[in-house]
């Protein structure tokens, strides 16, 4: 595992990795990008929205920006990103996971941390709509566990130059043990609410729309009531809904910590020892990465965090590093 030439130093007075992962969610300025939108029609009937940013140019470098869990293409992390990249003059598209682009999607199945799939469809789009333009992707949380599985799966077809991954939930079934200890309970009540809302504004939306069918898959879940636990959601919705047998195979064929030996696109993981969400023993051991991986390993940072410089003139690790690093690779 291999450090980055600039160490990551949290903010005076935001050491902790609490404060490192609510500062962008709770306290962050939004950052107004314009943007375009457009809908990606998927091979199966649903439909995906890309938020677009940047030189509309043939050859311009592209980069996909993939969310986290309940987040969207408006999460803090994903606007400061496509605007930290237009400012050296590359574009990038942000992808809403279905259901996440403030509009339900049309199919009872969701999106979940294996969801790879609908990740090759975009891709291989991005490829045919700008087929001069450098291809890169960047992903956040579950957006990482979702980039590094398909870049395991696809070898050297990943359709993509290079690739981040950022605060990975590496082993899925740790990271719900893990994030129903102590204070990151808060977090697990707080995706329980959201999860089990994403559901129920579906079945809404399909009672409106009267579709049936879509209705019957999602009432054959059975009750939302007493959802506490990342096991209870996954066992219960995510698992039936996306032909899984339980939360346990759910979670042994979607973390990507299984996948990294057979990643050959340049990849750099960044991730902060204190997540937490995530164990230290769920990170992968040197020998479990390809040699196409370089590993940075911050002592803070939190969740989706690396916020340094001040209190009143915060600074987003990130989004210099993440460019920086691309720009470097794409020079090789």
């Amino acid at each position: 595992m291999s450090f980055s030439s600039e160490r990551f130093s949290p903010a005076f007075g935001l050491g902790n990795p609490h404060l490192q992962t609510l500062w962008g969610p709770l306290w962050r300025k939004t950052t107004h990008i314009e943007r375009e939108r457009e809908r990606l029609w998927l091979e199966d009937g649903d439909f995906l929205d890309l938020d677009w940013h940047g030189p509309h140019s043939a050859k311009a470098p592209l980069v996909l920006v993939l969310h986290g869990l309940t987040g969207s293409s408006n999460s803090p992390y994903v606007a400061g990103l496509q605007k930290a990249l237009n400012g050296q003059g590359w574009a990038s598209v942000a992808l809403n996971w279905r259901g996440c682009s403030g509009e339900p999607n049309l199919l009872p199945r969701s999106y979940h941390s294996g969801a790879s799939e609908d990740l090759a469809e975009v891709i291989k789009h991005l490829q045919a709509k700008r087929p001069l333009a450098p291809l890169y992707a960047v992903g956040y949380s579950l957006g990482g566990n979702v980039l590094l599985k398909h870049l395991g799966e696809s070898g050297r077809d990943s359709g993509v130059l290079a690739a981040v991954a950022v605060s990975v939930p590496f082993r899925l079934d740790q990271c719900a043990d893990r994030i129903g200890q102590g204070f990151s309970k808060l977090y697990q009540a707080h995706f329980m609410r959201e999860m089990v809302a994403y559901i129920k504004n579906k079945q809404r939306q399909f009672q409106q729309d009267e579709r049936k069918e879509g209705l019957a898959a999602l009432a054959a879940l059975g009750s939302l009531e007493n959802m506490r636990t990342f096991w209870d959601f996954d066992g219960r919705v995510t698992a039936p809904l996306h032909g899984f047998v339980d939360a346990q195979d759910y979670y042994r064929r979607a973390s990507s910590r299984y996948f990294l030996g057979e990643i050959r696109t340049p990849t750099l993981i960044i991730q902060a020892a204190d997540d937490p969400f995530v164990f230290p023993h769920s990170l992968p051991l040197a020998e479990e990465l390809s040699d196409c991986i370089q590993f940075e390993l911050q002592a803070k940072g939190g969740h989706v965090g690396f916020v340094d410089g001040s209190l009143r003139q915060p600074g987003y690790y990130l989004e210099r590093r993440v460019p920086q690093w691309l720009t470097a690779v794409g020079r090789e």
